[in-house]
């Protein structure tokens, strides 16, 4: 056997382990933010969520470092350089406390600042609301600590216990919600300091596993001026792409509770709740291809690697439209299945966040194609650019008097501008033709999303809010989806192996 099919069963099998973790992930979740909205309230989840917000707005910066990070020791491993990979490790240590040190003082001055004066916030919730923020901001730094743990872990590949503890810390969750109603406390304030405590948790199976079971990474405190400023090179034009994420995103939920008040903030939190339980399904199989695009590249391997960015970044895009296809198509019925309470523009919302998120799902492998080059000032330069001018042009329109699903109409626009962009610049960084990537991947995706929109438009015309119509409509269209993927998406040599591959089974 050789090392691509090895890699490639590896693959295989990180991405089942990730999918194991990720289907009972979803299925809590989604259970959990149903029991949290009954007891909170469509009002005090609303404010969990945008004052809990306000901090992770300063994510941008373990988000970069969590990057660079698992770059370098990706790629050191594939040069079994082991002594600058465990010197890399030290240093993500040491710097990712400076960074809790630097988020604690903003924390608590600007920050706290923004969250008394500036949200809009009912006066008898803003005792309750500064507790949510000062267990969001111990959260979060606990969450840093533990970030370059869970990028060697990804980087080792290692999904079994990052499935195993992924799964702990859902469970908690929702034992947590249980527990809201076995104490007299302030609820919002109580949901708060369980999250702290549940993070703390993780934080320390991660740690444990880490020192005991990968002996590479160990820490002991040592200074390297030229890593660390190679660390922070790295990490600043991440930390540029990922203040543009942040900023446009949780700046969106900001403006929208300035605008409408925290219940647009509760309708909004749901969708993205439901964006994030099938978004996983595509980060899992992303994250397992990751560690092998930039091994491949450090070992001069560029043919396999182009095929995992091309082959990751067309099958990312199949799943997703399989996925949320059908939930565009009947997001009344499910979410009234689902909540007992239904926030209002929670369905154009979550319509609008899942279209959104299937035009991302192509950029995935490019955006590791790029880390893997090293030379990402460019990408995250204009990328980065990009979304920031989203945040400034959705203010204009709401201060015109626009609704606010006009967000997500801008943010969908700009979506469709950054993966062009992301195409044409990792093209040019990892050399590979522009045009094989529009006939092999965009052109069908384009084609099978034309199909797909138009089946849904007329089985739209016929849906009605009973079991029969849900399962007849639906069926119809995820056969319209498979078919569409197999003759329009696949290349030859695909339905050929895939074809073998249901015989295989059949005769089993």
């Amino acid at each position: 056997m050789n090392n691509n099919q090895s890699n490639n069963k590896r693959i295989a099998k990180n991405t089942a382990m990730l999918y194991f973790r990720m289907l009972l992930i979803m299925g809590v979740t989604l259970y959990t933010t149903r029991i949290v909205l009954r007891i909170l309230g469509v009002e005090d989840f609303g404010i969990y969520n945008v004052v809990g917000g306000v901090i992770t707005m300063a994510s941008f910066l373990s988000a970069s470092m969590s990057s660079a990070i698992q770059r370098f020791i990706s790629f050191e491993l594939g040069q079994n350089n082991l002594l600058q990979l465990n010197r890399v490790f030290g240093m993500s240590i040491n710097i990712h406390i400076l960074i809790s040190f630097v988020v604690l003082i903003i924390a608590e001055t600007l920050g706290l600042w923004f969250i008394n004066t500036q949200l809009t916030i009912p006066t008898e919730r803003l005792i309750a609301a500064n507790w949510v923020y000062q267990f969001s901001v111990l959260a979060f730094i606990v969450n840093i600590i533990s970030v370059p743990y869970n990028a060697v872990i990804l980087a080792y590949e290692k999904m079994s216990i990052f499935a195993y503890i992924g799964i702990l810390e859902v469970v908690l969750k929702l034992t947590a919600a249980f527990a809201l109603n076995w104490f007299g406390f302030d609820k919002l304030a109580l949901y708060a300091i369980f999250i702290f405590i549940i993070s703390l948790i993780v934080r320390i199976f991660y740690g444990i596993y880490v020192e005991q079971n990968i002996q590479d990474c160990t820490y002991s405190f040592f200074w390297d001026k030229k890593l660390f400023n190679t660390l922070l090179n790295f990490a600043g034009w991440n930390l540029w792409g990922n203040i543009a994420f942040v900023t446009y995103n949780q700046g969106i939920n900001i403006l929208l509770n300035i605008f409408f008040g925290p219940a647009i903030n509760a309708a909004r939190a749901i969708a993205y709740q439901v964006n994030s339980a099938l978004n996983s399904f595509v980060a899992n199989f992303q994250v397992a291809l990751k560690p092998q695009i930039i091994k491949s590249y450090a070992t001069g391997d560029n043919g396999y690697m182009q095929a995992l960015i091309f082959s990751g970044a067309k099958y990312s895009f199949f799943l997703m439209m399989l996925l949320c296809a059908p939930i565009i198509l009947s997001t009344s019925q499910i979410l009234d299945l689902w909540l007992d309470t239904v926030p209002a523009y929670t369905v154009v919302f979550c319509r609008l966040v899942l279209i959104e998120t299937i035009i991302n799902s192509i950029s995935g492998t490019l955006m590791s194609g790029a880390q893997a080059s090293g030379k990402i000032k460019l990408y995250q330069g204009l990328v980065g650019g990009l979304l920031m001018l989203i945040l400034p042009i959705s203010y204009a329109f709401l201060y015109f008097g626009y609704p606010p699903e006009t967000t997500l109409y801008i943010s969908i626009s700009f979506a469709i501008l950054a993966l062009i962009f992301r195409v044409y610049i990792v093209s040019s960084l990892l050399i590979f033709s522009k045009m094989a990537f529009l006939k092999k991947v965009l052109f069908p995706a384009t084609i099978i999303t034309v199909l797909i929109t138009l089946t849904g438009l007329g089985l739209a015309q016929y849906s009605e809010m009973n079991i029969t119509s849900f399962i007849v409509t639906n069926l119809v269209l995820i056969i319209t989806i498979v078919t569409s993927i197999v003759f329009i998406g696949l290349e030859k040599k695909e339905r050929v192996f895939l074809r073998m591959k249901f015989l295989e089974i059949k005769n089993k």
